[in-house]
């Protein structure tokens, strides 16, 4: 027999009971078949399972009613997974141990060799490592280890897609995101011959840019922005979708990115979108949007480097076409990109206005939103719209103010003055 400390015994004690409990109520549940949750585990594509908490099949009976406090016999520890710390195991575990049973167990502590407590503590540690809820990073490494293994399955890479999906989504684990190896991978992902697994892994890229120069940067250097405006060309309207969303994050606010765009005759994409009638709207109201982000980026620079198909009438009158669509979304974004485009110091006034023909629109835009103020489903939405479009009404009239009273000659766009 040993002579340990008696914080020992009671240390040993309180462990030991709550394996108990656990163990105890794992069996019990298996038993009785009550609970609600299922088996909590992170599977590999090597088939490896890691089971972080065991339960039978899930049963359609309420284990816990929110109106009583005390229905739950399970706290929020034992369902994230486990406790937190050494600590809270302890302070669980005095909270729920019966005190004449407590003295008893401490006597038969006191009594043990020093073989079974080494036998006893590996014990407690076994039950806390299986415990354990595994970190963001270490899902993450799961996931990418997947997606570069050649003998991962279809299935298998879909569902490692769909975790980093989840995963990225907080700022912190989206820079890790390429330090552990994700980002070469998930854009190598980008030119699967599954048009799904292109589409999550789009999705992914643009999740993780959102918001993230660092990442935005990093994904640029790898040239997936070439890839992705290839993407947005498929027949398969949600791998298109997500692409574009994809080069949105991407370029937002990112003066290197939008380069790249250009130069990829991005803009000719977006007119491409916007003048035809037979694409899905999600594509048409994401291309407007990107249409006005550009432009209030040119703004915010110092000196606006001139986007030659800004001025383009066709480009122009691709944009205000929108604002006659039966879509009030797809009208209000449309309408959002003309303002941005009149604030440009380089786009042309009378452009605007032929062959663009903006003030027909804008008057027949008008006519629209009175006959909807007279719904009271749709009066609110009708009366901000009418302030926003008066607004952009006033800056077309402001800029028109603006042009020289000097001969003009227009030719396809193209402004020129004829001053003295």
């Amino acid at each position: 027999m040993v002579d340990a400390p008696p914080w020992c015994h009671i240390l040993l004690l309180l462990l030991a009971s709550t394996v108990g409990f656990l163990r105890g109520t794992v069996a019990a549940r298996d038993r009785e078949n009550r609970t609600s949750w299922g088996e909590i585990f992170w599977a590999t594509a090597d088939g490896k399972t890691d089971v972080l908490w065991s339960a039978p099949e899930a049963s359609t009976e309420v284990v816990g009613d929110d109106s009583n406090p005390d229905s739950n016999a399970i706290g929020d520890d034992d369902v994230d997974g486990g406790f937190s710390s050494l600590d809270g195991m302890l302070q669980w575990a005095i909270g729920n141990s019966d005190p004449i049973r407590l003295k008893e167990k401490a006597n038969d502590v006191q009594r043990m060799s020093a073989d079974e407590l080494e036998a006893r503590r590996l014990q407690i540690k076994e039950v806390i490592e299986k415990l354990k809820m595994p970190s963001d990073a270490d899902l993450m490494r799961i996931a990418i280890n997947d997606l570069n293994k050649s003998t991962t399955s279809l299935e298998d890479r879909q569902r490692a897609l769909n975790e980093l999906l989840i995963l990225v989504e907080p700022i912190d684990n989206a820079n890790d995101l390429n330090k552990l190896g994700g980002l070469v991978a998930v854009i190598r992902e980008l030119e699967n011959s599954v048009p799904e697994i292109r589409t999550t892994s789009a999705w992914v890229i643009g999740k993780a840019s959102q918001n993230n120069p660092l990442v935005q940067d990093q994904v640029l250097s790898l040239g997936a922005l070439n890839v992705l405006m290839k993407m947005v060309q498929s027949s398969y309207v949600e791998e298109s979708l997500k692409a574009l969303y994809a080069i949105s994050a991407l370029i937002r606010n990112n003066n290197n990115g939008q380069a790249l765009f250009y130069a990829e005759d991005g803009c000719v994409t977006l007119q491409d979108i916007m003048r035809n009638s037979m694409v899905d709207i999600r594509l048409q109201k994401k291309a407007v949007q990107m249409v006005a982000d550009l432009a209030d980026s040119q703004l915010e620079n110092a000196v606006p480097s001139e986007i030659p198909l800004f001025r383009s009438h066709i480009f122009l009158k691709s944009v205000i076409n929108l604002l006659s669509s039966s879509d009030s979304d797809l009208q209000e974004k449309a309408l959002i990109a003309v303002g941005s485009l009149l604030r440009l110091p380089y786009t042309e006034a009378l452009v605007f206005k032929d062959p663009c023909w903006l003030d027909e629109a804008l008057e027949s835009m008008r006519e629209r939103l009175t006959g909807l103020m007279a719904s009271d489903e749709e009066r609110e939405f009708a009366v901000d719209l009418e302030a926003l479009r008066r607004e952009v009404h006033a800056m077309f009239r402001e800029k028109l103010e603006m042009v020289s009273s000097a001969p003009v000659c227009r030719f396809f766009g193209n402004v020129v003055g004829g001053g003295p």
